[in-house]
């Protein structure tokens, strides 16, 4: 499934109508968000059964405002549009083990 971009205005709906999702927060001055966001992509493809999608923070500061970002990039996980958890990292195994500790693997 490929990544798709929120801002404030399709935030909340996207989340409500995704059963299990995973944001990247982002910002456009933060290198290794750059770096990480084609492996974001990418990787979104290995989770059919997931909703990737991806927020700047700097324009859409209300969807920032539900989540505590401690650094960049953040990785936030939701089930039916709840928050569960929360990870700040650019490294690839890291974040796979992340999404597959919440969702699995593709079935």
């Amino acid at each position: 499934m490929a990544a798709t971009d929120l801002d404030d205005g399709t935030f909340t709906a996207a989340l409500a109508d995704a059963p299990m999702a995973i944001v990247d927060f982002h910002a456009g001055w933060c290198g290794p968000c750059i770096m990480f966001k084609p492996k974001f992509k990418r990787i979104s493809g290995d989770y059919p059964h997931v909703s990737f999608f991806m927020v700047d923070g700097e324009k859409a500061p209300e969807a920032r405002k539900t989540v505590q970002i401690d650094n960049l990039p953040f990785f936030a996980v939701y089930r039916d549009g709840q928050l569960l958890e929360g990870l700040s990292t650019a490294n690839e195994e890291a974040f796979r083990a992340f999404v597959e500790k919440h969702f699995g693997t593709a079935p």
